[in-house]
């Protein structure tokens, strides 16, 4: 399963990404994750589908100072390299 996500909320500024990184390596999930100029934090996740399911699941809680609001869901055909990077914000 390989998907997109937009996450909404106060996700800058409250180590997001490095928590979905920790998460991500956790729950053998490739892909990565980044900063957009909007505000919005975006993922992308690839694995097996529970596994990938589980970490949606947790990034609607995100890191302890993180106030999600929204996650935009999003199907991609197209997986990532193995392992799960933060990249720079776009």
């Amino acid at each position: 399963m390989v998907v997109r996500l937009r996450i909404h909320g106060r996700v800058q500024g409250v180590w997001y990404r490095g928590w979905l990184v920790d998460q991500a390596l956790a729950h053998a999930v490739d892909g990565w994750v980044r900063n957009r100029a909007d505000g919005t934090v975006e993922a992308l996740l690839a694995g097996d589908e529970s596994a990938v399911r589980a970490l949606i699941q947790r990034c609607h809680d995100g890191p302890r100072l993180a106030q999600v609001t929204s996650i935009e869901e999003s199907p991609e055909t197209v997986p990532p390299p193995p392992g799960f990077v933060q990249s720079a914000t776009v």
